[in-house]
């Protein structure tokens, strides 16, 4: 039976790849900084709670990480971990950094420290590459727009170095929007969808949104955990974008949305000014070609599904 550890089980990504990797078979640990106190509700949610071994490790910490790399001796290391807002990350800078760039450093020191034949996949950002006004892939260089994608870049950069400094397997999937129900309602995705579905339900109170001109590339959480997984599986570590190759604009989705929910977006929706990011990627466009490739995947839900599906969850509670 092979053995991963998840670092950031409770997030939903992690979530969705503990149920991935149980149903192939796998022994799955998981990890968060205070796992005591930790409810794991969305392990919970998809009914795999008792399932995963759970336990406490701070990236944030070299001696943590490395007692539980020893404590589980995983074959497979998915480090899911870290702070996740990009709209946070320009309050948070330091913590956003910390929680990325150093947790990634000291899971890779680790990893290096144990000897043992650890396979590593690190979760990158497409925010790494700033405007991509054409189709950004693998070779497309990085130029961050926020404190986040600043911290995925160096994240990004320690990986490629272990790897060709000192032979670990490790890798990168550079992975586009994906959301799913189990995606936090500070995120905007899920907010519309919420606030879709309440006024649907009589609330008169408006949605208030900023830049409805951001276009981004969206796609099914649940999908892009099976490319992480692929990615262990080949014979030498690889980098690999991970997207629909399909941009939507904001308003593209909240009009799918609205529409899903029976409504005319343009009767609810605001645009308040004090929404706007310092700096935004105002364009996010994927090559998704050598996933495709070598991997042998491809993302089957684009945008408008996503929206419908998110809906329909919102409503029903399904995940």
């Amino acid at each position: 039976m092979p053995r991963a550890l998840i670092c950031g089980v409770g997030g939903q990504d992690g979530a969705y790849l503990a149920r991935l990797l149980l149903d192939k078979g796998y022994e799955v640990h998981g990890t968060s900084r205070d796992a005591q106190v930790n409810s794991f509700e969305r392990l919970a949610r998809l009914g795999i709670r008792e399932r995963v071994h759970t336990f406490s490790m701070s990236l944030h910490d070299f001696r943590s990480v490395l007692w539980g790399l020893k404590r589980v001796r995983p074959d497979e290391v998915y480090n899911l971990s870290g702070q996740s807002s990009v709209g946070l990350s320009f309050g948070q800078p330091v913590e956003t950094h910390d929680s990325i760039a150093l947790g990634t450093l000291n899971l890779l020191e680790a990893v290096r420290f144990t000897e043992l034949p650890i396979r590593l996949y690190n979760a990158g950002s497409s925010e790494c590459f700033g405007n991509t006004p054409e189709p950004a892939d693998e070779a497309t260089p990085f130029r961050p727009r926020s404190p986040y994608a600043v911290a995925k870049a160096a994240a990004h950069w320690e990986v490629s170095n272990y790897r060709e400094a000192y032979g670990l397997y490790a890798c990168t999937g550079i992975l586009f929007n994906h959301e799913s129900p189990l995606r936090p309602a500070r995120f905007v995705t899920r907010k519309i969808v919420k606030a879709a579905c309440r006024i649907a339900a009589g609330d008169p109170e408006p949605l208030r949104l900023g830049n409805l001109a951001v276009r981004r590339d969206w796609g099914w959480a649940p999908e892009y955990v099976e490319a992480m997984w692929r990615m262990l599986q080949r014979p030498e570590p690889e980098d690999f974008v991970v997207a629909t190759g399909k941009t939507c604009s904001l308003e593209d989705f909240v009009r799918e949305v609205f529409a899903a929910a029976g409504l005319d977006w343009r009767e609810h929706v605001l645009r308040d000014p004090e929404l706007l990011r310092p700096l935004d990627v105002a364009v996010s466009r994927a090559s998704p070609r050598r996933a495709r490739e070598r991997l042998g995947w491809e993302a089957r839900c684009t945008m408008p599904e996503v929206a419908r599906r998110l809906l329909h969850a919102e409503r029903t509670g399904e995940v």
